[in-house]
């Protein structure tokens, strides 16, 4: 839709710093350094208005693998830009040519912490306004903590509807504002704070993130950064941010390297997943003490032994806010990445489910 030339062609830019107070931002950011901020999470974004023809990026960007591009949601139209080098400064041209009047904007990102995204800043044109978004931030707030499914991982390739995914490389095809995560959250009008890595299980030592070093939630849940090969993991504060609803959605990589939980259900490995489960939830009580907590996995095809561990989980907490939630299609409806209009369909029933909760999901 929009020229993506360089930016450097464009003389006499306005700098926007990334901690300037038009800005609003969501999603679990390390802001140390509020004016380097680093972007690690699915679904990080910035929204501001600015009036001109051209707004531009500049970034650093962090990568372990996969092809990494920038998602922009413009005056309602989207697009992305490719980040061409890791480890130097570079700059996106994001729009380019529009009419010269007054823009809505969000800036997010669209994948995992298969890269990480260090922000120097926006740049518009010179003598551009910057603005607040139009509307007020959401009052609502839900919190994910999911696998490549919540990250909305390779579904926007929509040729492969309920099919597996082809054997190359589709990070590309990765967008995480259409994961059903952020579906629903905008459905709701809700923040998101999409705590998600392609590839992770709940324990450490099994799934497919990090491997052969297997990273589970249990390292990720309460960090900022947490992919060791992109440096140091960070805690995360929260404090910072507190949900009124919490979505669990894990369970589906757990059975690598080998599927315990269908193979021997009452095995010792079986019985340990399913009280770690159970504590995993606990833990996210423990920081959220009034959090309608929702247990899930998804409509990726996966052995029901993991749904029926679920349950047997959730039935020792005896929580009457932590609840069990099933998908029509729950475990059964693609052999790959569910594609957006998959995710559509999950958002409608997550979507429907939190609000027959009524005001009472939305409790502080």
């Amino acid at each position: 839709m929009y020229d993506t030339a360089s930016a450097s062609s464009l003389p006499h830019r306005r700098t926007i710093a990334p901690n300037d107070a038009a800005l609003r931002v969501m999603g679990r950011i390390d802001d140390a350094d509020p004016t380097r901020p680093v972007w690690v999470h699915p679904y990080t974004q910035t929204s501001f208005r600015f009036t001109g023809t051209s707004l531009s990026m500049r970034l650093i960007n962090h990568r372990n693998y996969g092809d990494n591009h920038i998602g922009v949601a413009l005056d309602g139209f989207q697009t992305k830009a490719r980040i061409p080098a890791d480890d130097v400064e570079v700059t996106l041209t994001l729009a380019q040519g529009l009419p010269d009047i007054e823009h809505e904007v969000t800036v997010f990102k669209r994948q995992d912490g298969e890269h990480y995204i260090e922000l120097l800043g926006f740049e518009a044109d010179a003598g551009a306004r910057v603005l607040a978004p139009a509307d007020p931030a959401p009052s609502r707030r839900i919190e994910v903590y999911g696998d490549s499914v919540s990250c909305g991982e390779r579904n926007e390739a929509t040729r492969y509807v309920g099919e597996a995914d082809p054997d190359v490389d589709l990070s590309a095809y990765s967008n995480s504002w259409w994961s059903y995560a952020a579906i629903t959250a905008r459905n709701l009008d809700a923040q998101l704070h999409d705590v998600s890595q392609g590839g992770i299980a709940l324990l450490d030592g099994i799934g497919w993130f990090c491997g052969p070093n297997y990273v589970g939630q249990e390292s990720m849940w309460d960090r900022i950064e947490y992919n060791p090969f992109l440096g140091e993991s960070k805690p995360w504060d929260f404090s910072r941010y507190t949900p009124h609803v919490v979505v669990v959605a894990i369970g589906q990589n757990d059975a690598n390297p080998h599927d315990f939980m269908a193979n021997d259900y009452e095995g010792e490995q079986a019985r340990d997943w399913r009280e770690r489960y159970a504590d995993f939830a606990r833990r996210l009580r423990a920081v959220y003490p009034h959090a309608l907590i929702i247990l899930t996995t998804t409509v990726l095809m996966h052995d029901a032994s993991w749904d029926t561990a679920i349950d047997d989980a959730h039935a020792a907490l005896d929580d009457p806010r932590i609840v069990r939630f099933r998908y029509s299609r729950n475990g059964s409806a693609t052999p790959g990445h569910p594609r957006i209009a998959e995710h559509e369909e999950m958002a409608r029933e997550l979507t429907a489910f939190i609000e027959s909760f009524g005001e009472e999901a939305w409790k502080e």
